[in-house]
């Protein structure tokens, strides 16, 4: 592998630095080049390309915005071996736990949801305007990413929606359902999945939802800061969706605290039916984890589902 990151990088010098670790899907390892310094993620497994593929192109997305502070990915590598697997390296980052900084990356995240909201004003505004168009980046319109992203190391399915709803519906809910019931055939989960299809489009009534660039994997183990230079964001799976879906796995699993939500919401207030759209896209989140990690998961799941198919016939907030 050394030679490997030495040709592709075009170094000399290549020394291992800190302590390799990583989390429970990746492995990490700091090291040193000619240039300075670089992170490496590396995983074994034979999907592990398209994986980190998803990776990259979810920080160079955000990257563009100049809105929330990632590490700039350097290149994506096949592993030298014959079973697959893959490396991202990437810019290395001295990152501290998340403490004094979090209602700025509260506030950096509402502007990483509303840069595409500006550009689509922007265009909406220029189309009544006569003259010379300015070189600005393009405002998506759909909902969706141009490639394959992983939350954890299964899939999404971003293929472009021109609306929201039957995206998170189906590229979202019903494909974990598919892969529980593959993996699991758990009969009670099944049963409550037709009661929470038909709760879907009550949770949205009167609701336009635009497409903003999300992280769509900000839980509190994904943040960070580094001195001197403020809060940042690492392990992304992008897509173009509803803003608020980025902020359930943030109050999820000890969570990111009041001032990263208040931060938030200074810019971009909570709208009508905020709770119980935030618990449906928790649901998202504990399958997905039910479907990573097992039974620990389960009752969570089915407590959250039984809630989202009760809100059928709630009053709307």
């Amino acid at each position: 592998m050394e030679s490997l990151l030495k040709r592709q990088l075009h170094t000399a010098t290549l020394k291992a630095f800190g302590y390799g670790g990583g989390g429970c899907i990746n492995s990490g390892q700091g090291y040193l080049t000619d240039a300075g310094k670089v992170f490496v993620k590396m995983n074994d497994k034979a999907e592990a390309r398209r994986m980190f593929d998803g990776e990259y192109e979810s920080l160079q997305a955000m990257l563009t915005t100049a809105t929330v502070r990632v590490p700039r990915p350097v290149c994506v590598l096949d592993a030298p071996r014959e079973d697959g697997g893959a490396l991202l390296v990437m810019e290395y980052m001295e990152m501290h736990s998340l403490s004094k900084q979090e209602a700025e990356l509260g506030q950096q995240l509402a502007r990483l949801h509303l840069s595409n909201l500006r550009l689509l004003d922007d265009e909406e505004r220029s189309e009544s305007r006569v003259g010379a168009e300015k070189e600005t980046p393009k405002a998506i319109r759909q909902f969706g990413f141009p490639v394959t992203t992983c939350c954890g190391y299964l899939p999404l399915d971003n293929a472009w929606n021109d609306e929201w709803l039957p995206l998170f519906a189906r590229q979202r809910l019903q494909s974990q359902m598919e892969m529980l019931e593959k993996r699991h055939g758990d009969r009670e989960a099944l049963s409550l999945w037709p009661q929470v299809e038909r709760a879907l489009p009550h949770l949205f009534q009167g609701l336009e939802v635009r497409p903003s660039l999300l992280h769509g994997d900000l839980w509190s183990g994904n943040a960070a800061e580094v001195e001197g230079e403020g809060p940042v964001v690492f392990d992304p799976a992008c897509f173009y969706g509803h803003h608020e879906f980025d902020l359930a796995i943030s109050s999820m699993f000890g969570g990111l605290g009041n001032k990263f939500f208040a931060g938030y919401h200074q810019l971009v207030p909570k709208e009508a039916g905020f709770e119980r759209r935030h618990v449906l896209y928790q649901l998202f989140h504990y399958l997905n984890h039910w479907n990573h990690f097992g039974q620990s998961y389960r009752t969570s799941s089915l407590s959250l589902m039984r809630k989202v198919a009760a809100m059928a016939s709630e009053s709307k907030d």
